[in-house]
């Protein structure tokens, strides 16, 4: 699974560097119809963590599903056998490999509702700075519909309370966490990124680079994403207190432990 030729160095740095970074063209048209094909099966047979974040009676359709890639089988092939373990490599420098979940987010066209502001990491049950998620667009996305990124923000060792996608904050009683920045209202005191992405492209982040995401107000494109999430060398598991998300109610892993499990299967190393 080796990383293809539009993965260069500098695509490389500028993962390190600023937390995010395009990649063109670098999953064939065949993943991008497997991927497809897997979505509709999720959305025909949603799994327990399906999650609904339009409002009642509002136009369009938001919404997302996650954990699904040991009974979809087009998601676990696309793990276990496309680039994209090998591209997470690469941009993690790691020798070292897992599979740590999948999520799909779906905006239908007329879509109102925002992603807000938030970053990974807080949410999830892993400790470490080897992390890479891959967002892979299953429809055009024009640059007006794409996730925003605050670049450089994984580097800012700050902690935000992890946030609803309904915009309620989840509740967390550590003392180093705080409330996400009022980005939208000072838009230019940031770095932000977005891009205009073709099926094929990806984006790939950090799990600390705060992003968000407005509705799709496209009157005809749905706008289907995959976010393909792994870990790399230095990555523990670790119990945090209150609510995670995704749970792993089932793992029963050692705080400070590597992730290899059934859950959390090595990809590459």
């Amino acid at each position: 699974m080796a990383a293809p030729a539009p993965l260069n160095q500098a695509r490389i740095d500028a993962f390190q560097r600023d937390g995010v970074v395009r990649l063109e063209g670098v999953f064939s048209p065949a993943w991008i119809e497997r991927l497809r094909a897997g979505l509709e099966r999720n959305i025909r047979e949603p799994g327990p963590h399906r999650r609904e974040y339009s409002q009642p009676g509002a136009p369009g359709h938001f919404f997302g599903d996650y954990c699904n890639w040991q009974r979809i089988p087009e998601y676990r092939d696309f793990f276990f056998n496309s680039p994209a373990a090998g591209i997470a490599a690469a941009l993690m420098g790691s020798r070292k490999v897992n599979l740590f979940h999948e999520h799909v987010i779906v905006k239908e066209p007329n879509t109102a509702e925002r992603t807000p502001w938030h970053h990974d990491q807080p949410y999830y049950c892993v400790d470490g700075r080897d992390n890479c998620s891959l967002w892979i667009p299953l429809d055009p996305v024009a640059r007006e519909s794409c996730v925003e990124f605050v670049a450089g923000s994984h580097r800012w060792d700050r902690w935000f309370t992890p946030m609803k996608f309904v915009g309620v904050e989840y509740e967390r009683d550590e003392a180093d966490y705080e409330s996400v920045p009022d980005i939208d209202n000072h838009r230019a005191d940031y770095d932000l990124r977005s891009f205009e992405l073709q099926p094929g492209d990806c984006i790939a982040f950090h799990f600390r680079t705060v992003h968000g995401a407005p509705g799709n107000l496209s009157a005809s494109t749905r706008r289907r994403a995959f976010a393909a999430r792994f870990t790399g060398d230095d990555a523990t598991f670790t119990r945090r207190a209150g609510e995670t998300s995704p749970p792993f109610a089932e793992v029963t892993l050692e705080n400070g432990t590597p992730l290899d499990s059934q859950t959390f299967p090595r990809l590459l190393g």
